[in-house]
């Protein structure tokens, strides 16, 4: 295969006419094949199964502190789970708060809450004339959602290879006292599977907002989903270094199982400074009662550590691996020889992150519905669901049935043949 940009306008002609001809065979399929969303397959789910009979009605349900977990109490997690999900997140016990199902939840919450009552003693955010949030970009949709939904102000600011722009960030959150957060996904980040390096993370770390209650949004949400053995990104712990800078409130961690169990009935947690969860625990007291705690103890009975945690992690790489492979395997033979677009390989996480050329991202998936293919929405990586230049797209290989991939990834990829040579066509 040739570069498109190296064919003439007659060849680029008779391309434009095979291509169509062959997505024209596919509408004829009828097909339905679901990318859009980074939801686990039905083979992940099955690695849990046997979750379920962790309990029975012979069990004691009571924790190690002998609380007995059928009642009321224990506010902020059963300290069995406190220790597991500590573990998973690289912090000490004292420093975690055990919630209920949904970390997006949390965070929602932790956005809420600021907004009511304010951080640490400051003015509440609904008071302010103006709420600013620095969202690194491409990024996690439904992020940019909750502060949006908050009406707080997104501003981007470009990933590179070492995560966010870290001149930008720092420039931004210590001139301008409105800004009072950032999302992060600071390892094997939604969309582009991007790890945070050393100097990125020691960098927010020491950084000197001009905001008293500016805080870092660390969603550490693909913590332990490494994709291929002998080649897991490390990252630095956000909370020792914030620490060691001297500032040890800066950083709200929230994670959760589930990618790792059921995603409707895992365990998330929040991870912190004991002044910020003293903070935190004092309004939950208002809100509830007390989360799911059988089923933190159920969690717990199964993976007994750590060690269980990433035992089980390994198969579920098993699962999904080969299908991140087919996806890169289609892109690298049918796209990389025509200089028509650009992609990430990660070494873990749930998408593959494709930058069409500029202009082309929402014919690409527009066509790919029409073709019986749901893909993310365009747009979708981008604060405000405005992406400019009309490149990013995101990529779900998880959900499908390998085979049901592979079909869906070729649709794709012809349509980004196609929504390509109809651009040269127009230059």
């Amino acid at each position: 295969m040739t570069s498109y940009r190296a064919l003439s306008k007659e060849e680029l002609e008779q391309e434009k006419e095979s291509l169509l001809k062959q997505y024209e065979d596919y509408k004829a399929l009828g097909l339905k094949l679901d990318m859009s969303r980074g939801k686990p397959g039905a083979a992940q789910l099955d690695l849990s199964m046997p979750m379920m009979d962790v309990l029975t009605s012979k069990d004691i349900l009571s924790s190690e502190s002998g609380t007995d977990l059928r009642n009321y109490g224990v506010l902020d997690g059963i300290p069995e789970a406190k220790k597991l999900m500590g573990d998973i997140i690289g912090v000490k016990p004292e420093n975690v708060i055990v919630y209920g199902n949904s970390s997006l939840n949390i965070m929602y919450d932790t956005i809420a809450r600021s907004m009511t009552h304010g951080v640490a003693g400051n003015t509440p955010w609904c008071k302010l004339d103006k709420v600013k949030f620095l969202c690194p970009t491409p990024g996690y949709d439904r992020h940019f959602a909750i502060t949006e939904h908050f009406g707080i102000e997104m501003i981007k600011v470009p990933m590179t290879q070492d995560g966010p722009d870290m001149d930008m960030v720092q420039k931004l959150v210590e001139s301008d006292d409105s800004i009072k957060g950032i999302w992060c996904v600071p390892k094997y980040s939604n969309p582009q599977g991007i790890t945070y390096s050393d100097d990125t993370v020691k960098r927010f770390a020491a950084l000197k907002p001009a905001a008293a209650d500016f805080r870092i949004f660390w969603d550490n949400a693909y913590a332990i989903h490494h994709l291929f053995n002998g080649k897991n990104d490390e990252i630095l712990n956000i909370l020792d270094e914030c620490e060691k800078a001297g500032n040890p409130d800066m950083v709200y961690i929230f994670c959760s199982t589930s990618k790792v169990t059921f995603p409707g009935s895992g365990v998330a947690a929040m991870a912190s400074s004991v002044k910020n969860l003293d903070e935190i625990r004092s309004q939950m007291t208002i809100q509830t009662i007390g989360h799911d705690k059988i089923n933190q103890l159920r969690h717990v009975k199964y993976f007994k550590d750590i060690n269980g945690v990433m035992e089980h992690m390994k198969k579920q790489a098993d699962v999904i691996r080969p299908k991140f492979e087919a996806v890169l395997q289609i892109l690298d033979e049918e796209i990389a020889p025509l200089d028509i677009a650009t992609w990430t390989k990660p070494n873990g996480g749930y998408f593959v992150s494709l930058d069409t050329m500029k202009g082309c991202a929402k014919k690409v998936v527009s066509m790919c519905k029409e073709a019986g293919v749901v893909m993310t929405g365009a747009g979708a990586t981008h604060p405000y669901k405005n992406d400019e230049d009309d490149t990013n797209i995101r990529i779900a290989p998880t959900y499908p049935s390998t085979e049901e991939l592979i079909k869906a990834c070729k649709i794709f990829v012809l349509c980004v043949k196609i929504a390509s040579v109809e651009k040269l066509l127009s230059e």
